[in-house]
């Protein structure tokens, strides 16, 4: 035991503390942050783009819906809790058109099967958006 004790101390005695670096102050220049802009919610009308994410999922591109597109009429897929005047605001903001009216449809699941597999589809939410006389929306395919 005294063995250990003696190489213990010769361990304590080989570890000096260091002293501390001296911390060197560095000089930052301190960059004046833009005057912030507040913005009430009452003053914002229009939505942004970036907004629409809450509302629109994607263009619903089917036959009927190409059929529909050449009359004025565009079908998108939507948010299960989007209501008709969400959907007429984020259109007329993304696509720069008038709505005319807006037709909401709740797809219900559908019980598919593959041999002895029983599977579902499930449920979605869609518009259909009658724009102006005139005006067209370009819908890309996803």
């Amino acid at each position: 035991m005294s063995l250990l004790d003696i190489l213990r101390k010769r361990k304590k005695a080989d570890k000096k503390p260091l002293a501390p670096k001296p911390v060197e102050k560095k000089t930052e220049e301190k960059k004046e942050a833009p005057a912030a802009v507040k913005i009430e919610p009452q003053k914002m009308k229009k939505k942004t783009p970036g907004m629409a994410f809450g509302v629109l999922r994607h263009p619903h591109i089917t036959e009927k819906a190409t059929f529909l597109g050449q009359t004025g009429r565009y079908v998108f897929k939507i948010r299960d809790r989007a209501n008709k005047n969400e959907v007429r605001k984020t259109i007329e903001d993304m696509y720069g058109v008038d709505v005319a009216a807006v037709k909401v449809i709740n797809v219900p699941a559908k019980k598919r099967r593959r041999g002895r597999k029983i599977g579902w589809i499930g449920s979605y939410k869609k518009a259909i958006v009658e724009v102006k006389k005139g005006q067209k929306i370009d819908i890309l395919p996803r």
